[in-house]
């Protein structure tokens, strides 16, 4: 049987398909490039649907990448997308408002108003990730090296999965910092656990572990929860290595949690124990209204950050330092018109001096409420206290407990230097040591006495300055430290500066570690058992001052 010829079409028709295909051919590059322009940019953002946005700031992205277009640019359109002032009409102009002016997104010129300014395209939730996402990328490739430039490397670490290869491999290149380089690196590691290579994979794995958080050993999860994921018994491998690897650094990071907060946590005790131990060490006063006395050092830390905000906004971000002295002297000025007034009086009678000073506790609350409400007063945190820097793992060393902690080694720092190194701490050690043989020799008990409540009371204040970047401050705050402070001075021992740091210390580790297993009054209780079954051993405390008998 013979074959049938084969059809072929007509010439007109053959050079027909031939001028196509070269005008395909002639047209593509020109497709290619206009991708990568600012009018396709700007056209594709203006119509607002969330596939042509995104592949239009994916375009920009990589573009910058390859030097194509300016971050600048890049930066300038993004920024009016999401503040709305990129303004675009249907099938008329596109505008961008820049101030009073409005200009040609493209060209930059300024632009006619027409009669009517067309809407500004709308922003979902998908393309608000790519926006996030396109400002933190060209920034880093405005200023790798910049002050937010940790911040931004975040933005892409959260949105990873979006972020252009091209542009991610052109800002690891760029960067100069190498936690940051880090930083990215992992980004591009998390976009490889989905590489088809096994191979990536495992070297993805490899890289993620290296950075243990919680978030990563979830992602881990995930993914050997897969059976098509962690089919390869190599990946599987990895995986079980990697999320081990991860949960020991992670047990790592809470135990230094925990003692980072228990550390904070004493701190702040014992600088409301520090003059309470002064206070009960030198004359035996009960004073129950120490915990007012941090009240009201917060209270005055607020009324400077108030007085700076009216009257000089430029220094409103070093209000804690300024308010050092303001805080000391505020409250020591209450406790010495305490002691003049009415603690005076009532030195042998131990039993009257603490109805009288938890009867002044009441009335210095109820003055506070009058005059400044009962509500939490609103602090500004300055920018050196903002944030703070991850250690290990999940494990985050924030500024502002870290303040407290410094704050309070400076403090003792300076109560050891004024009790060891002047004339006013010579004559505090030897009315705590003997009372009727110092007045003998002369040194007057009563100035002491006076002055001996003003440096407690004040140092009481200088807690309260420490507590307002980390607790609530109201007018009932120094109920939850007084009882704490009052376990430190009987457990280190009555007037001692060593037994009062070792017992803060001990208390406030002890209060974090129970506290979330038992709850907070569970562990309050627990601790104060102990201490009682410490007294029992050991009646004098830690340490016992030496005196005579």
């Amino acid at each position: 049987m013979s074959e049938r010829p084969r059809h072929r079409p007509p010439p007109w028709r053959q050079l027909a398909h031939a001028l196509l295909a070269l005008a395909a051919l002639l047209a593509a590059p020109a497709r290619a490039d206009e991708s990568y322009g600012r009018d396709a940019v700007v056209r594709h953002l203006c119509e607002a649907k969330s596939e042509p946005m995104a592949q239009a700031i994916g375009a920009l992205l990589t573009a910058v990448a390859a030097g194509r277009e300016e971050a600048a640019w890049g930066a300038r359109i993004v920024a009016a997308l999401d503040g709305k002032r990129l303004l675009c009409a249907p099938a008329g102009p596109r505008l961008l408002r820049d101030g009073a002016v409005l200009r040609d997104p493209v060209t930059g010129r300024e632009a006619v108003a027409p009669d009517r300014l067309p809407n500004a395209p709308f922003v979902n939730l998908r393309t608000r990730a790519w926006v996030e996402v396109a400002t933190a990328a060209l920034a880093l490739f405005a200023e790798p090296g910049g002050a937010a430039a940790s911040a931004q490397v975040a933005v892409l670490e959260k949105q990873y999965a979006i972020v252009p290869e091209t542009a991610l491999a052109a800002l690891v290149e760029r960067q100069p910092a190498p936690d940051l380089r880090d930083r990215l690196l992992l980004v591009r590691a998390l976009q490889s656990l989905e590489a088809p290579s096994a191979d990536a994979r495992v070297s993805a794995i490899a890289t993620i572990a290296g950075d243990p958080t919680a978030r990563n050993r979830t992602l881990l999860a995930a993914l050997a929860a897969r059976p098509d994921y962690a089919a390869d018994p190599a990946v599987r491998a990895a995986l079980d290595t990697a999320m081990a690897h991860i949960d020991t650094w992670l047990r790592v990071g809470e135990v230094g949690a925990v003692l980072f907060s228990g550390l904070s946590y004493a701190s702040i005790l014992f600088m409301a124990a520090l003059g309470l131990a002064v206070i009960f060490g030198l004359m035996g006063v009960i004073n129950l209204a120490q915990g007012e006395l941090i009240m009201i050092g917060a209270y005055a830390t607020w009324l400077v950050q108030e007085a700076l905000r009216a009257l000089a906004p430029a220094l409103l971000d070093w209000y804690l330092l300024l308010a050092v002295p303001v805080a000391f002297a505020a409250a020591a000025a209450v406790g010495m018109a305490m002691e003049a007034t009415v603690i005076r009086h009532l030195y042998r009678r131990p039993l009257m001096t603490l109805l009288a000073t938890w009867a002044i506790s009441l009335f210095l609350v109820n003055l506070v409420q009058v005059l400044f409400g009962t509500q939490n007063l609103e602090f500004v945190t300055p920018a050196f206290l903002a944030g703070g820097t991850r250690v290990v793992a999940d494990f985050m060393v924030t500024w502002n407990r870290l303040f407290a902690i410094a704050f309070a080694v400076g403090i003792l720092a300076l109560a050891l230097l004024v009790l060891h190194r002047t004339p006013l701490g010579l004559f505090v050690r030897a009315v705590t040591e003997n009372r009727d043989m110092a007045e003998c020799v002369g040194v007057s008990t009563r100035r002491i006495d006076l002055l001996s409540f003003g440096v407690g009371s004040g140092l009481a204040g200088l807690a309260g300055l420490a507590l307002t970047p980390i607790y609530n401050v109201n007018p009932t705050m120094g109920t939850n430290f007084i009882v704490d402070s009052f376990l430190v001075v009987v457990l280190g021992g009555v007037g001692n500066l060593a037994g009062t740091l070792i017992a803060a210390l001990g208390i406030g580790q002890i209060n974090i570690v129970i506290e979330p297993l038992y709850g907070a009054v569970a562990a309050k209780v627990i601790v104060l058992l102990m201490i009682i079954l410490f007294i029992q051993f050991r009646p004098e405390g830690i340490f016992s001052v030496k005196g005579r008998r």
